[in-house]
């Protein structure tokens, strides 16, 4: 049986590391295998392109390439490790994935539907089961994110455009309801913690796990 393709989304400081450890402890209970994984990232080779696309050094890139860049470690992180992994019935959760390619390159950098298009061929067709959007105001994300220590490439992007990366993912959660569940990342890690588990219930039980 295939396994299960868990994506989490948001801005930055939305709290996604920590619940993606509650949601493999959800797993781990009832013995099944997790893989943690990100984007961009994933593969040695994903890894490589994420250091380029994230260094604040590399403030002149242009968007074009940032987003062909964003899609060339998905396409290699989808076949390497992506699939494979949910072949072999694997539960594989992911720190970003297409969603964020749609809001932070479509919305946040106004490329609109190239990258869709692009991303058609990187994903091989690969759409998660299931995806939590870490809802947080921009402003209050980027105050978290100022405690942790240096902002990376994106992170040091102005606040219109972090805005506008979150209007991005609101118009993609009202787009897909029954994918995308909105998840409120300014109440305590334990009452979001209880709001997935809702949905993972819910989505075990409709695939008999």
């Amino acid at each position: 049986m295939r396994g299960l393709f868990i994506t989490l989304e948001g801005g930055d400081g939305a709290g996604k590391s920590t619940q993606i450890r509650n949601i493999e402890s959800f797993f781990d209970k009832k013995g099944l295998v997790v893989v943690h994984t990100r984007e961009p990232g994933g593969t040695p080779i994903s890894e490589k392109l994420r250091d380029i696309l994230l260094d604040s050094g590399n403030l002149e890139m242009h968007a074009v390439t940032e987003m062909l860049i964003y899609a060339a470690s998905r396409a290699q992180h989808v076949r390497e490790l992506v699939k494979p992994a949910l072949e072999k019935g694997h539960i594989v959760v992911c720190d970003r994935f297409l969603d964020s390619s749609i809001a932070y390159q479509a919305y946040g950098r106004g490329l609109g539907d190239m990258v869709d298009i692009v991303n058609s061929y990187a994903t091989d067709g690969l759409t998660p089961d299931i995806t939590f959007w870490m809802d947080i105001d921009p402003k209050e994300g980027k105050e978290r994110v100022s405690k942790m220590g240096d902002f990376d490439r994106l992170e040091m992007e102005q606040m219109d455009f972090h805005y506008k990366v979150y209007g991005g993912y609101k118009a993609l959660s009202e787009k897909y309801p029954g994918r995308i569940k909105r998840i409120d990342a300014s109440k305590s890690v334990e009452e979001i913690s209880e709001d997935i588990e809702t949905h993972l219930i819910e989505l075990c039980s409709r695939k008999g796990l």
